[in-house]
């Protein structure tokens, strides 16, 4: 993949999805770059500038909502599109309130997250 085409970021603690969802991304022409948990990410955060965060809610130790407070809280700008397997009235009302880009419950439609890729990475 070359060094320009956006980065992606990805944070689940679930090897397989990460697995899964980092082959999607490439096969679409961005670079992916894996995390499997939410303090990983942070010790990596200042090495490259990601285009979007892929962040499951639901991870061991700090979860994407504590993560995406802390990065807002940090001033870091990056758009988040949450990923979950708990669709219920109070996970979309805390995913409103957090100001993430997009969500998507698992398992998702490859295509809708792409399509929510190239919007929040201002391709669409």
């Amino acid at each position: 993949m070359p060094e320009t085409s956006p980065l992606i970021a990805i944070v689940d603690d679930d090897l397989l999805i990460r697995q899964a969802l980092r082959r999607l991304v490439q096969a679409a022409g961005y670079t992916a770059e894996t995390f499997a948990s939410a303090h990983e990410f942070l010790a990596a955060l200042p090495s490259r500038r990601s285009a979007c965060l892929i962040l499951d809610i639901h991870l061991d130790g700090m979860d994407g909502f504590e993560l995406r407070e802390r990065l807002v809280a940090e001033l870091v700008d990056i758009p988040v599109i949450f990923i979950t397997a708990h669709d219920d009235a109070a996970t979309r009302e805390r995913i409103k309130e957090s100001g993430a880009a997009a969500y998507l419950t698992k398992p998702f439609d490859r295509q809708a997250l792409l399509e929510a890729i190239r919007r929040v990475a201002g391709e669409a």
